[in-house]
């Protein structure tokens, strides 16, 4: 007899939720409007279980100042889960045995990852490798060149999945274990030409997206998925870049996690190095070969051993704090960009807490992201 089953007057208590019927709620409190990782954290701690933040969030979304708020339906995450599993991806949850510890460490984690091909390299170390889209004949050769070398000594590479530089380390690493981060859907092919790459790579190596399944890219989702690039990796190596490119924003993103960064030199003439030539001066690794990468992150045979206990963690902000620092955030920002720093100055709040309110924002898209740092907010669309 199911639970199904049960006369309604049965004084029997109804059954607790399975395993599997926490993991659909805890997806689909995380695909609701407005809910980004931070806040998805926040109703997790201060009600306890996904269904019962689920059941808040409605009057949570009213106290916030949004009417007639509706939270997923069920319906989209049924389809969702049935469409992973048709294209059979695995979707694995932060705290399983599965997903990396390395991307477990970083503050704003993806809560989920849809994966498609060979889930076990999230277990070996990583090493990102990332650079310009419209990168030199020498950026593609010095891409590949790390890429196979660094490959062959033990690390699985992950790049982007883009024209370019990601491409050519993709292509170079498929033997030993590549990773490709998407922007979008793990089954969303994006560019197109990158498709028969992305396919190899599902075959011998792994696609990942924290995105649902079916899910087109927008340029806002490019910038949180650089996060997760260099989350993955003890290190970020940049191979051209310009002085304002998304290569940078991951480069900016390892320092964020406390990774190494580490860059390929150019010429002072070539616009496609300058990005590279800037992380130099500001103090990242020069590599002119894998030894020089396995000289700063060590041998990738070696686990590595934390020197000290993590800090422990702040204490989470009230919905209505995140909601009131949102207001001041949007309050300050207009169309023409600002600086991020300059933000933070400005609201007179700790970087710590504002950099995960800007991460929500973005993700709502309320506010994008430009290059060098800039922000800027985005015109209202009515009806949203």
């Amino acid at each position: 007899m199911t639970a199904k089953d049960h006369n309604p007057s049965s004084t029997h208590p109804p059954l607790p939720p399975t395993p599997e019927d926490d993991r659909f709620s805890r997806l689909r409190l995380l695909r609701s409007r407005r809910v980004g990782i931070a806040t998805y954290k926040r109703l997790l701690i201060e009600h306890g279980t996904a269904q019962n933040a689920l059941a808040a969030l409605p009057e949570v979304a009213r106290a916030a100042g949004v009417s007639d708020y509706r939270i997923c339906p069920e319906g989209v995450i049924h389809a969702e889960l049935k469409a992973g599993r048709t294209i059979g991806a695995r979707l694995i949850e932060l705290g399983s045995t599965e997903y990396p510890i390395s991307l477990a460490e970083i503050d704003d984690a993806p809560p989920f990852l849809w994966t498609l091909g060979d889930p076990s390299l999230l277990q070996r170390p990583m090493i990102s490798l990332v650079g310009a889209r419209n990168a030199s004949s020498l950026g593609t050769r010095m891409a590949k060149s790390l890429a196979r070398a660094l490959g062959e000594a033990g690390f699985v590479v992950v790049s982007g999945l883009a024209r370019g530089v990601d491409a050519a380390a993709h292509h170079a690493a498929l033997d030993t274990g590549t990773i490709a981060v998407q922007a979008g859907g793990v089954d969303v092919m994006y560019p197109a030409e990158n498709t028969e790459l992305a396919e190899r790579i599902a075959a011998t190596g792994l696609r990942l997206s924290e995105q649902p399944i079916g899910l087109q890219p927008m340029a806002r989702h490019f910038p949180s998925r650089n996060r997760i690039i260099s989350g993955l990796s003890r290190g970020t190596i940049v191979v051209e870049a310009a002085a304002k490119s998304g290569s940078l924003i991951t480069a900016r993103d390892a320092l964020d996690q406390g990774r190494e960064v580490l860059a390929v030199p150019g010429h002072p003439f070539d616009a496609r190095a300058s990005g590279c030539n800037m992380l130099l001066r500001d103090g990242a690794t020069l590599v002119r070969s894998a030894a020089d990468v396995i000289e700063v992150l060590g041998d990738p045979s070696v686990p590595e051993i934390p020197l000290a206990p993590p800090p422990a963690p702040a204490p989470p902000r009230s919905l209505r704090e995140t909601a009131a620092l949102h207001t001041q955030i949007l309050q300050r920002l207009g169309p023409s960009p600002v600086a991020e720093d300059q933000l933070i100055r400005d609201l007179h709040a700790p970087a710590a807490d504002v950099a995960p309110a800007l991460v929500d924002l973005e993700l709502d898209g309320h506010i994008t992201r430009q290059p060098g740092g800039l922000l800027s907010r985005v015109s209202a669309v009515p009806g949203t």
